[in-house]
């Protein structure tokens, strides 16, 4: 992993323990403020924010395997799978078995699903306006964002791998 950002001069290190210094703290206390945008705005559609990302891919993809859908949108089976059974419920979407493997399931998106995008249109719009960015800003953002995402996974299989050579280099015992 690489080294801590460089200290400024007039910085302690106790500064560095402070909340308003720390980025996760800001990243969470801005998604939970998205999130209750998102709540208003779903409400109408019937929608959570979890089950409104996975209709977002399935507005983009019509048709995606469960194993996927869980890649996409970054969450475990034990998450998506309440998540896709509500969906279901409510006539927007379709899980089955794949004819080809089944183990796979493929989740498809009902017409009910489908006419529920003309009425989640307004939703993008109305967040970006919410966030009182530009577009370009907002675009910004999100690539500095996807930059962090990208730095902290690999900071995970970096920290994972030291960890599992530390492990294995220690002597049995018993």
């Amino acid at each position: 992993m690489k080294d801590p950002l460089p200290q400024p001069a007039d910085a302690s290190e106790e500064d560095f323990l402070r909340l308003d210094r720390q980025i996760c703290f800001s990243l969470n206390a801005a998604s939970r403020a998205f999130g209750s945008v998102y709540r208003v705005l779903l409400k109408d559609l019937g929608l959570t924010y979890p089950q409104y990302l996975v209709m977002l891919v399935l507005w983009e993809h019509r048709e995606v395997s469960v194993k996927a859908l869980s890649a996409h949108l970054r969450l475990d089976s034990g998450t998506l799978s309440p998540l896709l059974k509500r969906l279901e419920a409510a006539g927007l979407v379709r899980r089955e078995r794949s004819a080809h493997d089944e183990r796979s399931v493929q989740v498809h998106l009902t017409d009910q699903g489908a006419h529920l995008r003309e009425r989640a249109l307004r939703v993008p719009r109305r967040i970006a306006a919410a966030t009182g960015f530009d577009a370009a800003e907002a675009a910004e953002l999100r690539a500095r964002l996807d930059r962090l995402t990208r730095a902290l996974d690999d900071a995970v299989a970096e920290e994972t791998a030291l960890l599992d050579g530390a492990e294995e280099s220690r002597p049995a015992v018993g």
